[in-house]
């Protein structure tokens, strides 16, 4: 069986159609799909049914290698013995930065995604099939690969067609995009997803710890729980859109979480064989492979082939060509991508964008691509990208979003999550691998709201002269209903329900240092909405006073204090003398 599933594995490009079909179908299916980022709901009228296909993954669905983990454990029990020659030994082995900077990764995300549930057994998993843990791991001390591992050109001849969106800054080529670095990413990914993870203040795609943690942060997207299964496989088919690559995968993830143990940079195996049939040499893989040839793994490229026979006596000669001698050879016309008709970006009808702090925006950014003639231009990836100094993301804390266009030309960006900073927030389209005049968007966070205050009690507030008030202060806000929490308010004793300035004497709060004060600022209400304010003083002046608090977004309520002597019980009448 397992050397059926290799066979199966190894026909690599000639089954990525059938597998993009087969995932296409899954997507459709399945709730969330494997999409760069958020999830298309029905309340998103403006695109058709097939909208907002995303990039389909973080490699572009370049080649990877396809070898297999062995059949017995890394770790196997004493009456089994050891594998043969140590193989499973050998194979769970990992160059000792590469498993430190997918540790590292895995706690980095622990942290900041902590519902995401990362394994960095998975990130050992998918290192292995993209490059082989860094091709043995064969980095520097920081970690930086030892010449760049560059995946084939996406041009379209045998692979994806992605035109160069980085101008050859990652990948030296600035014709096509490549996949870079030891955990595969395209470059208009890689815009994106990149991580400074040894903080230096680079985000390179070539270090293992930039990689990785940009690796978790990929597939922690979408609020995705990786303890789940389908959530796992969504993951795993976003970074490679295939479902040999997804079994692939899970096979290594197994394989590893059964154990595994660190072993010098430079020494760990290097795999045989990659999806589109070339030979793991370990080398830079800055072109496309040949046929597979059998080979050893880390054992160097398979042989040249032999130089092809010479035709036998009596074999006709090829027909001459047809361009006349001298006249200089015609280069190849291509026809023009999608992405070469756009002409300019349209607003696709987003409404006016507000959000209070702390929500999701109910409206989102969708934008059109046309071409000159003003006519919808399908399959083209739009980038949509959040400016400026702000703490609001899109779902699932990214700054950044590419998302391809429907059959309609529109691309419909994911929603929007509103930071705590409050004021105008800039989100720009733009069309990925052509200059193209961007089109900006302008959304606004507003401060947190409440337009109901109500007492959570109604017990009589009194006290006497000179004394405190036994009971506190609690109010709840709410907006629309809900619970308002974290809306800012003010508590004043006001001089009268006429005269809002605060009073010169009657009740008072009391600040750091004890001494009385009577307005209190700087309050926000809790997770569930409560205020309760502290506690309450008299001054030796009876009477009834008022106590106004007020939030933002116009919720005002008022409650009344009374301050007054404590009654005395009038003596009883003495008893009459006997007559």
């Amino acid at each position: 069986m397992a050397a059926q599933f290799g066979r199966r594995l190894r026909k690599g490009a000639a089954t990525t159609a059938v597998a993009a079909v087969a995932v296409a179908a899954l997507s459709a299916s399945q709730a969330p799909g494997v999409n760069d980022h958020g999830r298309q709901t029905a309340a998103d009228a403006t695109p058709s049914p097939d909208v907002s296909a995303s990039d389909g993954s973080a490699t572009g669905n370049s080649p990877y290698y396809t070898d297999l983990p062995p059949l017995k454990s890394p770790n196997p029990s004493p009456s089994t013995g050891p594998s043969p020659s140590g193989q499973g030994e050998t194979e769970a082995g990992i160059p000792a930065t590469v498993l430190d900077a997918y540790k590292k990764a895995e706690a980095s995300l622990r942290e900041s995604k902590p519902g995401c549930n990362l394994p960095w057994q998975l990130l050992a998993a998918i290192g292995r099939v993209e490059s082989g843990q860094a091709r043995g791991g064969r980095v520097d001390a920081e970690g930086t690969t030892i010449g760049k591992i560059l995946g084939p050109q996406l041009d379209g001849n045998g692979f994806a067609l992605i035109k160069d969106t980085d101008n050859g800054a990652y990948d030296g080529n600035s014709a096509y995009d490549q996949a870079v670095g030891p955990m595969q990413f395209i470059p208009s990914t890689w815009a994106w997803a990149g991580r400074d993870g040894n903080a230096d203040g680079k985000k390179d795609p070539n270090n293992i710890y930039d990689a990785a943690l940009a690796a978790g942060h990929y597939l922690c997207r979408n609020n995705w729980d990786l303890s789940d299964q389908d959530d796992l496989d969504r993951a795993i088919l976003s970074y490679n859109n295939s479902r040999e690559y997804l079994a692939l995968v899970m096979r290594w993830l197994e394989y590893y979480r059964k154990g595994t143990h660190e072993v010098p940079d430079g020494t760990g195996t290097l795999p045989g064989n990659r999806s589109d049939g070339g030979s793991g040499t370990g080398s830079d893989r800055s072109t496309p492979s040949g046929p597979a040839t059998p080979s050893t793994p880390g054992q160097g490229a398979s042989k040249p082939k032999p130089s092809p026979k010479p035709e036998k006596p009596g074999t006709p000669s090829p027909k001459p060509p047809t361009t006349p001698p001298g006249s200089p050879t015609p280069p190849p016309s291509t026809p023009p991508t999608p992405t070469d008709t756009v002409d300019h970006l349209e607003n696709a009808g987003a409404a006016k964008l507000t959000a209070m702090a702390g929500d999701a925006f109910t409206q989102r950014i969708s934008t059109r691509a046309e071409t000159k003639a003003g006519k919808a231009v399908a399959k083209v990836r739009i980038r949509f990208t959040i400016l400026g100094d702000t703490d609001t993301t899109f779902t699932g804390g990214e700054s950044v979003a590419t998302v391809a266009t429907n059959s309609s030309g529109v691309a419909v960006a994911p929603a929007l999550q509103a930071g705590e900073k409050t004021g105008a927030v800039t989100v720009r389209a733009t069309v990925v691998g052509r200059t193209v005049a961007g089109l900006d968007y302008t959304a606004t966070v507003t401060e947190r709201a409440a337009d109901k205050l109500a007492r959570t009690g109604d017990a009589a507030l009194t006290c006497v002269p000179g004394g405190e008030f036994a009971d506190a202060v609690q109010v709840k806000a709410t907006y629309q209903g809900a619970v308002a929490d974290g809306v800012a308010a003010t508590a004043t004793l006001i001089k009268s329900a006429a005269d809002p300035a605060a009073n010169d004497k009657g009740p008072y709060f009391k600040d750091a240092a004890g001494k009385p004060v009577r307005t209190l600022t700087g309050l926000k209400t809790d997770a569930k909405g409560l205020l309760t304010l502290p506690k309450l003083y008299a001054d030796d002046t009876a009477g009834t006073f008022l106590l106004r608090i007020t939030t933002a977004g116009g919720a005002t309520l008022t409650v009344e204090l009374t301050v007054a002597a404590a009654e005395t019980s009038s003596p009883s009448p003495s008893a009459s003398p006997d007559a």
